[in-house]
């Protein structure tokens, strides 16, 4: 079978949705080429998992398509908060949170920030990019096996327009197959959880009169709370076309069937608080959110990600963005092992790192939706986690318990990190984005003396390992001869005001304090922007200790 193949490729995706588009744009990024198989005909039609947190726009940025997501959610981009009431017409309202990032704070973080856009918009971008970057995209095409020995993976495939088959060999294949993931089962690899929360029905309609119901109120969504009329409300366009998210309770025997046209607009002008108001319904979709994670995300040359590899609660999209964030961390460390840059033992880190990050993050999400009471929801209060630690109570408009923090500011106290404690809490209580190893690296504004113009540091991590030093040490030269010497991607920056500077820091800024290490000391970022080995001060051999570090992040032994 490993002789008689159609195609060989380094990477297979399975599963062309929001996910595995990601993992072909961030391989793309890395010029690993690749085949993306997905089943369905085209991406998307459906408005669904629209909230990118700021961590992923950042990548997004880093991979040079922020522009254009932003572009293609443009509709929404006034839309920042989340209300609560009985009815849209009642005077019991209350916003959850009026604003996303109140009095601007986020901006001492990152230099992006949260977007709202649907998947049946940000996946066309994606597709218009990938291809440019080596990505072979065949929608209408289905697995129908794989098996994998020490060398690779050989897959069959189907096109579902001809019927016919091909044989399809990879050196790794990479699971974004959805929650019940055919490639999950076929691995047995079983998960961990509570199992299904709760059901729903998401109609769209379309109402012209919905726009003046609700006026100047430019919210994400609207929770609405009428006993036997709640439901989620979320706006498309902000003029006529809606979204409206209905409890579905398949254990009381309750079927799709059930939830004719008739129902729907019933049940949404109830709702709403209009009973002339005019609903015209456009589509029905069921949905199940779940707090499931798979108990290990990968075996041999096969890796889970996305919803293959964990299931949460959509309140605060943590689902989605944990997703793309996993194609990311598992991105840069295939195209190490393939380029011959890292050992394969790089890649044991995917699990080690992504795996405690869901289970966190599954938990915060599960929490939420009780928190927020969502429509559907009757958790059980035994078994509802706390709220993070110094989180207001609903309805405060001050932090977001902790949303910022669960999105942006956990941390891998394990993995291809040199110097983590691993006895430290995978999401702190607060955020702490100091430069401690496993920790997102820190953002700060430079200026390039050399290029001109202005730059965050997140800006400098993406198909490399980078080293941060100040001008007049010698940590960029050793920098230089460890990349030559085991020939790795290394670059090198040396921050200061002086001639001999690489970068300026905006403001005189503190970079080394900024990082939690010296003048003297340096610091070292992994191509996903996480800290990967921080010294506090000078050493007597920079040369001999970054090639140490080097090697024990490379599996280089």
């Amino acid at each position: 079978m490993k002789e008689n193949v159609d195609h060989r490729v380094p990477v297979l995706i399975v599963g062309g949705s929001l996910v595995g588009l990601c993992t072909s744009l961030f391989l793309g990024r890395h010029g690993i080429t690749h085949m993306l198989v997905e089943k369905h005909a085209g991406t998307s039609l459906h408005p669904r998992g629209r909230g990118i947190n700021v961590r992923t726009m950042e990548l997004f940025r880093v991979a040079h398509v922020e522009d254009r997501i932003r572009e293609a959610a443009a509709v929404l981009a006034d839309n920042h908060g989340i209300l609560q009431g009985g009815s849209l017409t009642g005077d019991d309202q209350e916003w959850l949170f009026e604003q996303i990032d109140p009095g601007g704070a986020l901006a001492r973080f990152s230099p992006s920030s949260w977007c709202l856009c649907s998947q049946n918009d940000i996946e066309p971008v994606l597709m218009s990019v990938t291809p440019t970057l080596g990505a072979d995209l065949r929608f209408s095409t289905e697995l129908l096996s794989f098996e994998q020995d020490e060398s690779g993976v050989t897959a069959i495939v189907k096109n579902r327009e001809t019927g016919e088959h091909s044989t399809v060999r990879a050196d790794y294949l990479v699971a974004a197959d959805g929650p019940r993931s055919p490639v999950r089962e076929q691995l047995r690899i079983g998960q961990s959880g509570p199992g299904d929360l709760f059901h729903n029905v998401s109609i769209t309609f379309r109402s012209r009169m919905l726009a003046d119901v609700i006026g100047d109120r430019r919210f994400i969504v609207c929770y609405l709370t009428k006993p036997d009329a709640d439901g989620a409300l979320l706006p498309v366009d902000n003029r006529e076309r809606w979204v409206f998210h209905a409890p579905w309770h398949p254990d009381r025997g309750e079927t799709l069937e059930d939830f004719t046209d008739e129902r729907c607009v019933e049940h949404i002008r109830r709702a709403v608080g209009a009973p002339d108001l005019d609903v015209e319904i456009t589509g029905k979709a069921p949905w199940h959110a779940a707090e499931r994670v798979a108990q290990r995300y990968a075996a041999g040359r096969v890796f889970l990600a996305g919803d293959s590899a964990h299931e949460m609660s959509p309140t605060g999209a943590f689902g989605s963005n944990t997703g793309i964030q996993d194609a990311h961390n598992l991105a840069w460390k295939i195209a190490a092992v393939l380029d011959g840059a890292a050992g394969p033992g790089l890649l044991e880190t995917y699990e080690s790192e992504r795996l405690p990050v869901a289970r966190a993050t599954s938990e915060r999400a599960s929490a939420r939706s009780a928190e927020h009471s969502h429509p559907g929801y009757e958790p059980d209060p035994e078994t509802v986690p706390e709220p993070v630690a110094g989180a207001p109570a609903r309805g405060g408009g001050g932090r977001q318990n902790g949303v910022l923090t669960v999105a942006m500011g956990y941390r891998y106290g394990q993995g291809a990190v040199v110097g983590a404690d691993p006895d430290l809490p995978v999401v702190p209580e607060r955020m702490r984005l100091c430069g401690d190893p496993g920790t997102r690296a820190p953002h700060l504004w430079l200026r390039d003396p050399a290029q001109g113009g202005r730059k965050s540091t997140v800006d400098l991590y993406e198909r490399s390992f980078v080293l941060l030093s100040s001008e007049g040490t010698p940590w960029s030269g050793a920098a230089g001869s460890v990349a030559k010497r085991m020939n790795v991607r290394l670059d090198a920056y040396a921050i200061g005001t002086g001639p001999e500077a690489d970068l300026i820091p905006e403001d005189d800024g503190d970079w080394a304090g900024a990082h939690g290490t010296t003048a003297s000391g340096a610091v070292l970022v992994r191509p996903d922007g996480f800290v990967a080995w921080r010294s506090p001060d000078a050493v007597a051999d920079p040369e001999s200790v970054l090639y140490k570090v080097l090697t024990t992040l490379l599996d280089r032994y």
